[in-house]
């Protein structure tokens, strides 16, 4: 053939991504082929039409000038996207782009003033949904919390726990979340530090301890401790079912909580469901072939659970017929 040259594919398709509002997006799709071809783009399905919004570059690249969750029309530039180029050969589709605005809710879990004895813990806790995921970090009294200390501990839970509390620890605490959508601050609860350091004994006492949790495979669990006591506890775990908790995988974080890491889930915890996603082992290549003969297009895929397979014909199910046959579980 065409000293190899492919007759029409894909060398840059569109990915996800979270847009922020009032921001231009590119989005951008490549493809080699024989020429001439066009490239046209589709949302959800309907074609788009350039206008003073989106503008198409002739390397096939998509721009949204100023990208709205909402217009004043009700439309939106949210939705999925795909890339269509097309020349005297055929015709092929990207994948689908799914496109969000970053967003940030209100703050749904705020922190709560607490009383602690010296020496004695302090736990705040505040929690916010948002795209991409909110980071949190905490202010005292106006001034970022030094995390390096210690005696913090930040849990990805939204969690603030404070051990050794002392004088200086006392003051206004605050949560603040920021992502690409903005940056949003709780809000603020007092941290009351009271009595002198003791030296009475105090029996050790479990302030917070860990919820059930259910987890998909790639999510990381946090199983939280929080202990008070004179002398100061030592927070040890255990399995109720007897058998060891592995070391592979597991982090202690502060004083006692417990972080299992994904992989970790994934081969001790003989999760019930273990998942692959789907992948091509051996795509279709184009071909050409006389006017009468017959083309075999093969398709390899694998993945847990086994994926299923569909042929599209420039962009349309292909449904067999006597013309067509699909054969081997559509490979």
């Amino acid at each position: 053939g065409n000293s190899g040259r492919r007759i029409l594919s894909f060398t840059l398709e569109p990915s996800d991504i979270i847009a922020v509002q009032e921001q231009p997006l590119m989005l951008h799709c490549q493809v080699e082929g024989i020429p001439p071809i066009t490239t046209q783009w589709r949302r959800n399905g309907a074609l788009i039409v350039e206008d003073q919004n989106y503008v198409m570059f002739a390397n096939g690249s998509l721009l949204i000038g100023h990208f709205q969750k909402t217009k004043s029309d009700g439309s939106s530039d949210e939705g999925d996207y795909e890339c269509i180029a097309q020349n005297f050969f055929g015709l092929v589709l990207s994948r689908k782009a799914r496109v969000q605005a970053a967003t940030m809710a209100d703050f749904h879990v705020q922190p709560r003033s607490v009383r602690a004895e010296l020496g004695g813990v302090g736990r705040f806790q505040c929690q916010i949904h948002g795209l991409p995921e909110p980071v949190i970090s905490w202010e005292r009294d106006g001034q970022p919390v030094d995390t390096s200390d210690d005696r913090f501990t930040l849990l990805p839970t939204g969690v603030l726990q404070i051990t050794g509390v002392c004088p200086e620890d006392s003051g206004m605490y605050c949560c603040v979340a920021h992502n690409s959508a903005g940056v949003k601050h709780s809000a603020g609860a007092q941290l009351t530090v009271s009595g002198s350091q003791s030296s009475v004994y105090k029996e050790p006492m479990i302030l917070v301890g860990p919820e059930n949790l259910t987890l998909t495979v790639h999510q990381t669990a946090i199983l939280e401790c929080v202990a008070t006591g004179f002398p100061r506890p030592i927070v040890s775990w255990s399995r109720l079912d007897g058998r060891p908790i592995g070391v592979e995988g597991i982090q202690v974080l502060g004083t006692g909580n417990l972080i299992f890491f994904s992989h970790y889930l994934l081969l001790t915890l003989s999760l019930y469901l273990s998942a692959a996603p789907a992948e091509f082992v051996q795509p279709p290549q184009s071909i050409a072939r006389p006017v009468g003969t017959t083309a075999i297009f093969t398709c390899l895929a694998q993945g847990e659970p086994v994926p299923q397979i569909t042929w599209l014909k420039n962009g349309q199910i292909l449904e067999p017929d006597g013309h067509v046959k699909l054969r081997n579980n559509n490979r």
